[in-house]
């Protein structure tokens, strides 16, 4: 990631002209905004983690990390890892998580000064007791559970499923034995990741108490106290289209009612109470401003021509999270300025596959080529979750704003090395 000088740009029109399209625009003051109300939606002893997986960019990742109230950093990769140090993240408070941890990936993170882990699986701690005890250390390990029961209503579930993510609840107390077996680790705790992006404050309040409850009885079974219970996230954030985060009034007072009754001593540290959050933190920071190329109609249809598709912003379409998206018309009006009456477009990006859509009801005025367009509420899962690679086209730039002024840009830059494999 290629860093440029800071300038000061006002308009839309100014950063497309300086930094090209399509552009990635972040205003570092709403992610600020936004760790301020999450922490103050929870309890003031909660840890607050930031998952990368939202948007890795080491700016986002260092604004997050600042202040009186930081927030840690959780992490699922060697790269991530490393977006996290650049970003001046203690590596002694990264918390590394993920279903595919390597041997190598677990030796690099304990090399860099990692000590605490979830683990998904007998196999996943056995791995990272290996690696602790060749590298002379022990690891915190943090069971993560798949609980059994469900509580909230969301578009993506992470457990309470079969699935790759974590210990399954009914048949941990059988595997008891096993782990405590395990060396190179100590059991410090439990995480809890059952959704993502609840759909109301009642589901997810739901799916928090449900969580503890969950917990209280592992600690039972563990016959130790958790030192550290991350009970995951679920907060919502709008995605590509205008709107919001929500506010969480009651958030605070459930959660507090619920620990009392389950952890007496949680508001003295016993055990450490976490959560998690990516799309809530850096969404409503991001824009995707992109260019109409070209306009043709197709069998009745207008069709905009972007030089955005889905290497842009398309690894959320094949969960079904992308369509439809909405658009803002921005500059490039021609040169009357002419106002028009909003049509039905779809909105194609540049790739040669009928698959490249960003959205088939976009409503906007009569576009044309030149145009330029602003997608809202992208700061989260943009460049990092999306095609970058196929066809070879290049990333788009990525600027960071505070106060209105761009404090930075960059690029992500790929490179393809020839390996010569001796076949003949």
């Amino acid at each position: 990631m290629t860093i440029t000088e800071a300038t000061a740009v006002v308009t839309d029109e100014e950063l497309i002209a300086r930094y090209g399209s399509p552009l990635y625009v972040y205003d570092l003051d709403r992610v600020i905004a936004a760790r301020d109300d999450l922490r103050a939606a929870l309890p003031e002893q909660f840890t607050l983690f930031y998952s990368l997986k939202a948007n890795p960019h080491p700016g986002l990742v260092r604004a997050l990390g600042e202040g009186d109230r930081p927030c840690r950093a959780e992490v699922c990769s060697t790269g991530e890892l490393a977006s996290a140090l650049e970003a001046g993240h203690r590596a002694d408070r990264i918390l590394y998580s993920g279903p595919g941890k390597t041997a190598e990936e677990i030796s690099a993170a304990l090399t860099a000064g990692v000590r605490t882990f979830s683990v998904e699986s007998l196999g996943d701690l056995r791995r990272l007791g290996a690696r602790s005890a060749l590298h002379g250390t022990t690891a915190d390990a943090l069971i993560r559970v798949n609980s059994a029961a469900a509580a909230a209503t969301t578009s993506i579930r992470m457990t309470g499923t079969p699935s790759q993510f974590g210990f399954d609840a009914e048949g941990l107390s059988d595997l008891l034995p096993e782990i405590r077996a395990v060396e190179g680790i100590r059991v410090a705790g439990a995480h809890f990741f059952p959704l993502s992006n609840s759909k109301d404050e009642a589901s997810l309040i739901a799916e928090f108490q449900e969580t503890i409850r969950g917990a209280a009885r592992l600690e039972a079974e563990l016959g130790t106290p958790l030192r550290l219970l991350d009970i995951g996230g679920g907060f919502a954030a709008p995605y590509s289209v205008p709107g919001a985060r929500p506010v969480y009034g009651n958030l605070r007072a459930e959660l507090e009612r619920t620990l009392d009754e389950h952890f007496p001593q949680w508001r003295q540290g016993v055990p450490e109470i976490a959560c998690e959050s990516g799309r809530y933190l850096v969404g409503d920071s991001g824009r995707l401003l992109t260019t109409v190329t070209n306009v043709k109609q197709s069998r009745g249809r207008t069709f905009a021509v972007l030089d955005a598709g889905i290497n842009t912003l398309g690894g959320m379409a094949g969960l079904g999270r992308l369509l439809p998206l909405s658009v803002e018309p921005k500059a490039g009006r021609g040169s009357d300025g002419e106002a028009t009456d909003e049509v039905v477009v779809t909105l194609a990006g540049p790739l040669c596959t009928p698959g490249d859509l960003l959205s088939r009801s976009a409503r906007m005025p009569v576009p044309r080529p030149g145009d330029v367009i602003a997608v809202p509420n992208v700061g989260a899962y943009g460049p990092t979750a999306s095609l970058l690679l196929f066809l070879g086209r290049p990333a788009p730039a990525e600027i960071l704003l505070r106060a209105g002024e761009v404090t930075s840009a960059s690029r992500l830059i790929s490179s393809r090395a020839e390996i010569d494999t001796g076949v003949q």
